[in-house]
């Protein structure tokens, strides 16, 4: 049987083949089995690399065999007379780039979801985990965009026409180079935006911020754009180097704390420190004010009223819209309760010419 099975894998080539390629996954079978169980007992110990483990899981399923069956068509003899070993290799290699550039994409987003699990932002105090967790998450996008372009490219450059190409095109710096770089503009500049926003940081996840007249906050930053969800639960979807290139406000920049503005309008005649101390009655009982700032002004003189701007802060945006609507419902209700007569009126003089005056002008001067 043994001389049969010599003869057999003499005499034919597609029947050595066939039989490598068969004992290359079996090899490949009990290794992934033997590798998993090693993950598995490692991932108990360290619950940190659970993530990593389940993550490269799919890609290894795919790996471990290419790499088995490559390595052992290229030990067998006398295979690569065969016609179809050019092409079989070509296809096990762009395979084997592939699936290296899935396994390191996966795994940069095992590492981006271990340091979010370790700096949770469901905090009050939270800006240092939100600084961690954006540039975390936007270098990690753009590391994943560089290594897919990477893995794209090399599976190209395995192609002989593609590498003539890129070869010519590396040597002139022709119209071919000038389309090129146009064409590879959008995605360079979105990779540029990304490493600016993660190191110097304009935004960050959960940040308050006003764009384009839209009060909102950063609900999620990507490779290509954010996403803004706004107060009344739509979504504003900004590409991403619109924050480079374009001023807009952030309300929590350095810290959440605000001060509000609250406008009111009275007639000149109303006394404003009995307002003043309904302000402050009003700040002390409400439980969004930080006792930080409560301040009563006059800002503005009129021709029929006086402006009054008060002055509360609060410890974030949402508590200061709640304490701006409080306290200008309070300070409202109160001069319509004390001083209604005060509220603002539009004041007219008439005067009425005496009767005997002459139609045509003043009356004439008595003589002597």
């Amino acid at each position: 049987m043994a001389t049969d099975f010599a003869a057999f894998w003499n005499d034919h080539l597609l029947g050595r083949l066939g039989i490598t390629v068969a004992v290359a996954l079996a090899l490949a079978f009990v290794l992934r089995r033997v590798a998993r169980a090693v993950l598995r007992r490692l991932s108990r110990r360290h619950p940190a690399a659970y993530g990593m483990v389940s993550r490269a899981n799919a890609p290894m399923e795919w790996l471990v065999p290419l790499l088995t069956v490559s390595v052992a068509l290229r030990v067998t003899p006398d295979v690569e007379s065969l016609r179809l070993m050019g092409d079989l290799h070509h296809a096990l290699l762009v395979a084997l780039i592939a699936t290296l550039t899935w396994l390191v994409v996966r795994c940069i987003g095992a590492l981006e979801d271990l340091v979010i699990r370790l700096h949770p932002v469901d905090q009050a105090d939270n800006l240092r985990a939100r600084s961690v967790v954006t540039q975390v998450r936007v270098l990690s996008r753009s590391t994943m965009v560089l290594f897919i372009l990477a893995g794209l490219a090399a599976v190209l450059m395995t192609i002989p026409g593609v590498r003539q190409f890129g070869a010519s095109l590396l040597a002139s710096a022709g119209l071919a180079g000038l389309a090129l770089g146009i064409a590879a503009k959008p995605v360079l500049s979105n990779l540029i935006a990304g490493l600016q926003i993660a190191l110097a940081q304009p935004i960050r996840l959960d940040d308050v911020v006003i764009v384009k007249g839209e009060w909102g906050r950063i609900e999620e930053i990507t490779g290509t754009y954010v996403v803004v969800r706004i107060w009344d639960e739509r979504r504003l979807v900004v590409p991403l180097n619109w924050f480079i290139e374009n001023p807009f406000e952030n309300w929590t920049r350095r810290s959440s704390q605000l001060i509000g503005t609250v406008f009111l309008w009275v007639d000149y005649r109303l006394p404003v420190p009995p307002l003043r101390a309904e302000l402050e009655r009003l700040c002390e009982e409400a439980r969004e004010w930080d006792r930080r700032v409560c301040v009563l002004q006059v800002v503005d003189a009129g021709d029929r009223a006086m402006q009054l701007r008060a002055l509360v802060s609060s410890a974030d945006s949402g508590q200061g819209w709640d304490l701006r609507c409080r306290i200008r419902e309070g300070l409202i209700a109160f001069v319509q309760r004390e001083y209604p007569q005060y509220l603002p009126r539009t004041r007219i003089q008439w005067e009425r010419e005496p009767d005997d005056a002459p139609a045509g002008g003043p009356a004439p001067a008595a003589g002597p």
